[in-house]
C-alpha cells in the first residue's frame, strides 16, 4: 500500500505556514490490512484508522456519491482500486487537493499549486456542490489566508444557495465554521464572501440586513453599517481578541437594521432595538453561552461606555451592576475590548485614543476593593445593606471620576 499526506498540511508547507495536523490517505489497502498492522479503526461513515504510535489520522482512499440533501447525503466507496487521483477529486478546493509522498514528491492533479501561488480558491470540481459546508469552508479560507474567489467558483456558490443547498445547514455546523472564520486573520472576509454568493442573507439575516444602512457621516466615514461592522471585526482580530469579543464585534450593531427610515442616519435607540435579533440570531445559532452574553450586555452598553466620562457616578454604578462586573469582572474587561474595537473600527479613526476603556477599567478595579462584608457586618438594619453598599460604591466611583478629570 502507499501512503500519502494531504490536505492542509501540504497547503500549509507549501505557504510556509506552521503546520500542525496532519492528514493520511491509504491507497491500495483493506480494512484487514490495516488492522493487521495495529491501525485502530475509528471511522463510522467511512474506513479511517489511528496510526499505533503516532495516533495520526490515516484514511482509506475513497469515492464518494450524492444520494440525499445537506452534507449527510453522501455514500462513500472504499476498494484496493481507487486512486490517489480519484481521492483527491472529491476534495473541496483545488489548494487542499495535493498529496505528498514519502519522499516527498507532490501529486497535483487539478493545479492547486498555481491557484496557492495566485492567490485563488477554486472548486476541484462540480461535486463540491453536493455538500453546502464548503460554502462556509471557503469563506472561511477566504479570511485565513485573503485569497480571492475564482469567479467560475463564485457563480458556483450563488447557484447552490439559490437552489436551497445552504437551507440544509444545520445550526450546529454552521457555528462551528463561523467560530473558526471569526478566529482568522481577517475575518472580514468570510461574511463579505459568503454576502457575495448570498449565503450570509440565509445563515445570518440579522448581519447581512447591516449592509446598505446609512450612518451619520461625522461619526461614522465608512460606507454603512455593514462596511463598519466589517472594521470593528478585522479590529478585534488584529487585536487578538478571544471568540466572545470577536463575536461581540459582529453582533454589537444589530439594532441599527431595524431604525425606521424617517430617523436615519442617526440611530436612536438602537442598543434596545439590537437585544431581539441578537437573541434570535443566537437560538436560531446555538451560539455558547459566554458569546451570548458577552454579545448581549456589549449590544445594550456600548454606547454608554463611549460615553462614559459624561455619565454620573451612579449611572455607571448602575451599568456595573446590569453588567454584573462585580461578580464577573473579566467579562465587563472584554466588554471594553469590544467597545474599543467599535470606537476604533471607523474609516480614519483606527487609532484614535480611547480613554473610556482604561478609565472604566479603573473604576471597576477601585470598587472591587471595596470591603462589602465589613459594610454589611457594620449594618445593624440588614435591609438597608444593598443600598448602603450601593452609596459606598458610588462615592468610590465619584472618587475616580473626579481624579481623572484632574489629570
Amino acid at each position: 500500500m502507499d501512503i500519502y499526506i494531504v490536505g492542509g498540511a501540504v497547503r500549509d508547507r507549501l505557504l510556509n505556514l506552521p503546520v500542525k495536523d496532519r492528514d493520511w490517505v491509504v491507497v491500495g489497502a483493506t480494512p484487514e490490512t490495516m488492522l493487521a498492522q495495529g491501525y485502530r479503526p475509528v471511522g463510522k461513515d467511512f474506513p479511517v484508522f489511528l496510526h499505533p504510535k503516532t495516533q495520526e489520522e490515516y484514511a482509506l482512499a475513497r469515492t464518494e456519491r450524492k444520494i440525499a440533501k445537506g452534507y449527510h447525503g453522501f455514500s462513500f466507496h472504499t476498494s484496493p482500486d481507487v486512486t490517489l487521483e480519484e481521492d483527491l477529486a472529491r476534495r473541496d478546493l483545488t489548494i487542499n487537493a495535493i498529496a505528498e509522498a514519502a519522499d516527498g514528491a507532490l501529486t497535483d492533479p487539478y493545479n492547486g499549486q498555481a491557484d496557492l501561488k495566485a492567490g485563488i480558491l477554486r472548486h476541484v470540481s462540480e461535486a463540491f456542490v453536493e455538500d453546502p459546508v464548503r460554502i462556509l469552508r471557503l469563506a472561511r479560507f477566504a479570511a485565513r489566508f485573503d485569497f480571492a474567489v475564482a469567479p467560475e467558483t463564485m457563480a458556483l456558490m450563488r447557484r447552490m444557495v439559490d437552489n436551497g443547498e445552504a437551507d440544509a445547514l444545520v445550526a450546529e455546523r454552521v457555528w462551528q465554521e463561523l467560530a473558526k472564520g471569526l478566529m482568522e486573520k481577517k475575518p472580514s472576509r468570510m461574511f463579505l464572501v459568503l454576502r457575495e454568493c448570498g449565503a450570509l442573507k440565509r445563515i445570518l439575516p440579522e448581519v447581512d440586513a447591516l449592509f446598505g444602512v446609512p450612518q451619520r457621516a461625522d461619526y461614522h466615514p465608512e460606507i454603512d453599517c455593514g462596511d463598519h461592522t466589517m472594521r470593528v471585526l478585522d479590529y478585534a482580530a488584529a487585536a487578538d481578541y478571544p471568540l466572545a469579543v470577536r463575536f461581540a464585534a459582529l453582533s454589537h450593531d444589530l439594532g441599527k437594521a431595524l431604525t425606521p427610515e424617517h430617523v436615519l442616519p442617526r440611530h436612536i435607540a438602537h442598543e434596545e432595538r439590537g437585544i431581539a435579533p441578537l437573541a434570535e440570531l443566537c437560538r436560531r445559532l446555538r451560539v455558547p453561552n459566554d458569546c451570548r452574553d458577552l454579545a448581549h450586555i456589549t449590544t445594550v452598553n456600548h454606547t454608554k461606555v463611549h460615553q462614559a466620562f459624561e455619565l454620573r457616578p451612579t449611572t455607571v454604578l448602575r451599568m456595573l451592576k446590569d453588567c454584573d462586573a462585580l461578580r464577573r469582572p473579566e467579562r465587563f474587561l472584554q466588554m471594553l475590548d469590544a467597545c474599543l474595537a467599535d470606537a476604533r473600527g471607523r474609516l480614519n479613526f483606527e487609532d484614535t485614543p480611547y480613554p473610556q476603556r482604561d478609565y472604566l477599567a479603573d473604576i471597576l478595579a477601585a470598587t472591587l476593593q471595596l470591603d462589602a462584608g465589613a459594610i454589611a457586618a457594620a449594618c445593624q438594619d440588614k435591609a438597608s445593606i444593598p443600598a448602603t453598599l450601593d452609596q459606598a460604591r458610588a462615592e468610590i466611583i465619584a472618587n475616580r471620576k473626579e481624579h481623572w478629570e484632574s489629570r
